[in-house]
């Protein structure tokens, strides 16, 4: 790839809109621009100053192809770092081709994915985490993903592990000083607040991967497996959750074969509700599969949706027995697990029915905190907000409200994993008195793991592989 190109790209979705815009970025930019676009002033873009827009129209000879607006942007005070210029025109897909294709024509090459970023990224603009956060931002659908990703875009989490890696070379710089000196037996790094700053070092990295666990089920959504036997109603809660006939809903047990899923936030935080077959003993082969990806979901969900019929508690103590067998069997097998037992069908209910479902089935509670019993109708949308309410207690946002940095990227889940396994190292180094030769290499290695999630330390390999997720035009 060659950042000494001019580069061009829309910026805005593809199709037909009330305006586009596109942007170009690199040493020509303004030059490019300059030749097609003829301000109402008649001045030149490269004579005006930064952060300034003009009216005009873009024409090729003697064919004018839009009204724009042009807004300029001045190497080093733009997003890139270099010359830019967006132009936006009338979103016809016509005049985004046509003006898209005059500038490739005049010295600029299409862009590729993510390249924008990759260049304010080169020219340090972001470092490598908040680049990615862009990326987030860009894929957020909820409050809390929007949040988590403002909040390393803003370097909020770069900015702690730059301050742990500088104060880590600081004392390696000293270590690593003491072996040219090694006949004089000396030291230079205070042993006593090295060791205090790789406690307070493993404190942070522990931290920051425990939040990985929060942060990963926000930005992709919390999945909650909604379970029970047949015609109990799983599939009429999930239309009511998400407000739409998503799932079909039939009178005839075993309608649901396959699982069936979809999102939708609450509070600001993104629930994934995944509709399972009906669990129960069948001869048939379709079904049958159906309830072992049932289980399959069960084991891939943070949050358990148990559904039982009223009306069949009701109807038949025997039901009572068989439904507690199931939840006993549920809670054993998942104890950690969040739980909700819904006992649905709550508008069929008199006022003492209810109550005795409830009696009936509290007896299952072993863990307060992690089991949740609630009487709805998924039909008349009576308790569902309630539901919504539970489910949003069970996920910790406490980091959120704090403003804390949460773990929400795979690569730098990796890398802190990497750097606590190094510090690990050197600090039990330290306890047995390793010589200081082979704890600086300890060190190095623990510093380099923090600069491969800031960027300090990259390959082309993996510039590619993060850029290549992006759009083209960002």
């Amino acid at each position: 790839m060659n950042t000494q190109d001019t580069i061009a790209a829309l910026a805005t979705p593809a199709g037909s809109g009330a305006i586009a815009v596109i942007r170009l970025s690199g040493k020509q930019a303004i030059a490019i621009a300059d030749q097609h676009f003829r301000s109402v002033s008649n001045k030149k873009l490269s004579e005006q100053k930064s952060h300034t827009i003009h009216l005009g129209h873009i024409v090729d000879d003697n064919k004018t192809y839009d009204e724009t607006l042009v807004s300029l942007f001045k190497a080093p005070n733009s997003y890139t770092g270099e010359n830019v210029v967006e132009v936006s025109c009338h979103g016809s897909p016509y005049i985004q081709q046509e003006l898209l294709q005059l500038f490739l024509r005049n010295g600029c090459r299409m862009a590729n994915a993510g390249e924008f970023t990759l260049r304010a990224f080169l020219n340090g603009k972001l470092d490598l985490s908040q680049a990615e956060a862009v990326a987030d931002l860009i894929a957020s659908e909820n409050e809390a993903s929007h949040q988590i990703a403002m909040q390393q875009m803003r370097g909020g989490f770069s900015s702690e592990i730059k301050k742990l890696r500088e104060e880590l070379l600081n004392f390696a710089s000293l270590i690593e000083l003491e072996l040219d000196f090694a006949e004089e037996d000396v030291e230079f790094a205070d042993r006593g607040a090295f060791n205090e700053l790789l406690e307070r070092i493993q404190l942070v990295l522990k931290r920051l991967i425990d939040s990985f666990a929060v942060g990963n089920v926000i930005k992709n959504g919390i999945p909650v497996a909604l379970v029970g036997e047949p015609n109990v109603g799983k599939s009429t809660l999930l239309n009511t959750l998400l407000n739409e006939e998503r799932a079909i809903v039939s009178s005839i047990a075993g309608t649901t074969r396959d699982t069936i899923e979809d999102e939708i936030s609450i509070a600001g935080i993104g629930f994934r509700f995944i509709d399972t077959a009906g669990i129960r003993d069948t001869k048939d082969e379709v079904e049958t599969i159906g309830i072992r990806k049932t289980f399959e979901k069960i084991e891939q969900s943070q949050v358990v949706v148990y559904i039982i019929d009223s009306l069949r508690v009701k109807k038949d103590r025997a039901n009572v027995e068989s439904i507690k067998i199931e939840l006993r069997k549920l809670r054993n097998k998942f104890p950690q697990k969040p739980l909700v037992i819904i006992a649905n069908k709550k508008d069929q209910l008199a006022q003492e029915e209810q109550l005795f479902i409830l009696d009936e089935i509290s007896d299952i509670i072993t863990q307060k905190d992690k089991t949740k019993i609630l009487l709805i109708s998924a039909k008349t949308n009576s308790g569902v907000e309630e539901l919504k309410d539970i489910l949003h207690d069970f996920v910790n946002t406490g980091a959120l409200r704090n403003n804390e940095t949460i773990v929400t990227n795979s690569r730098h889940y990796d890398s802190l994993l990497k750097a606590l396994e190094e510090i690990d190292k050197v600090k039990d180094g330290m306890a047995h008195g390793i010589p200081s030769d082979l704890l600086a290499i300890d060190i190095r290695q623990a510093i380099h793991h923090f600069g491969e999630i800031t960027g300090q330390i990259t390959s082309d390999d993996l510039l590619g592989n993060i850029f290549a997720n992006f759009c083209i035009g960002k």
